[in-house]
């Protein structure tokens, strides 16, 4: 099992691309490595790399590959995400997709083909160091097909099917020795109105990728230090691997996270402690990577106040008692003990029909039952009794 950390630069946050230093990098990944973790996963900004549609920037991947060569000096393997795309309330999306110039990101031939052509860039680039074991083809995409985003793009399941084809065949073509995949955040299991569904997360790409974040409602609803918000990330494992048609696949909780905007500080430890034990016992559980590294300087305005202090090295370099929490978790999972024992899992059978994706988010249907289940007899494997329907199906082209 894996374990690592999203690296958020403690110089300038992701705006440290403009101005990179190669010094700064290294003492952060000297921080990071301290924590026993064996990966980062790393964030270009896609307009800084690709700034015109037939521009790719050659320095913008050479800084890329600098960091993937620093990280491998200190034993760290990397995944590399390519769409920034959208990053902690803000987006990057290029000048040649917005204003004056917008085109529809998941539906314009060119745009397809030149965004392709920057994965391509940037996992042949990457790929080439042994070190870099993954490729995403952006964080958390979906958000720009959604209702909640102020200028949504326009896509469908089939367009949908079909950039994610294009993009994760770009990867694999250029990289074929690491795993190529996608990152969405948790509409695509909850809302029933995302064109990113269950299925393209369970079907397409090497792994099935879940993101877990408890400011969802999930903290709301039943309190900082309650059982559920201390299970959400293992539901979250628990209910992509309902929607894998190979019973093998792997899940990997790609981000997780302790906010403080609904976590008190003296729930912060607690909560890494139970989310973690109970990650590590799920079944086809590929890795866990925490966000984040380090916390956003006070020197930059304008984020989500939550943004300031989400990491495990705050602002001056010194690990915080959340990162030892986490350090301390992973040692005790290699080390073999665990909070909570292996243990034959219950079944909880559900159908889509009965409320859609909707029943599965907090408050619905089936996570209460779910939590119900998981407080008395354990956490349960959810079985979908409706596995022939659409959404369980592998989207076709």
């Amino acid at each position: 099992m894996r374990f690592g950390v999203n690296y958020t630069p403690r110089v300038g946050w992701f705006h440290h691309w403009l101005d990179f230093c190669a010094s700064d990098v290294a003492r952060d990944l000297d921080a990071i490595a301290e924590l026993g973790v064996d990966h980062v996963r790393v964030f270009p900004l896609w307009p800084l790399v690709q700034p015109n549609r037939t521009l790719i920037r050659r320095t913008a991947l050479a800084d890329v590959e600098r960091v993937v060569e620093l990280a491998g000096e200190r034993g760290l393997d990397v995944a590399v995400d390519g769409l920034q795309g959208h990053l902690s309330s803000f987006d990057f999306v290029p000048s040649w997709l917005t204003s004056w110039h917008r085109r529809e990101l998941f539906r314009d031939p060119e745009v397809i083909a030149a965004t392709a052509a920057y994965l391509g860039e940037l996992a042949r680039v990457c790929g080439r160091h042994p070190n870099t074991f993954a490729v995403t083809v952006g964080n958390e995409v979906n958000q720009f097909t959604g209702g909640v985003h102020p200028e949504p793009y326009a896509a469908d399941e089939a367009d949908v099917t079909a950039w994610l084809d294009a993009m994760i065949g770009a990867i694999r073509a250029a990289a074929p020795a690491a795993l190529a995949l996608h990152a969405c955040y948790d509409a695509t299991w909850y809302d029933d109105a995302q064109p990113f569904t269950p299925s393209h997360a369970a079907e397409l790409g090497d792994v099935t990728v879940v993101h877990s974040w408890v400011f969802n409602g999930t903290a709301q609803r039943y309190g900082a230090d309650s059982f559920q918000t201390r299970a959400h990330a293992r539901y979250l494992v628990e209910l992509a691997r309902a929607f894998h048609r190979d019973p093998a696949r792997e899940v990997w909780m790609q981000e997780v996270g302790a906010p403080r905007n609904v976590l008190p500080e003296a729930s912060v430890v607690p909560f890494i402690e139970h989310t973690m034990a109970q990650l590590v016992d799920a079944p086809e559980l590929f890795g866990v990577t925490w966000w984040c590294s380090h916390d956003v300087g006070r020197e930059l305005a304008d984020f989500p106040e939550l943004e300031y202090d989400l990491g495990l090295i705050d602002a001056g370099g010194r690990i915080k008692p959340a990162g030892v929490a986490f350090a301390e978790a992973i040692a005790a999972s290699r080390s073999g003990v665990q909070q909570t024992p292996t243990a034959v899992q219950p079944e909880l059978h559900w159908s889509l029909a009965d409320g859609g994706r909707a029943a599965c988010a907090p408050g619905g249907t089936l996570f209460d039952r779910y939590m119900t289940l998981a407080q008395s007899e354990g956490h349960p494997r959810i079985v979908l009794d409706d596995a022939g329907s659409p959404q369980c199906t592998t989207p076709s082209n």
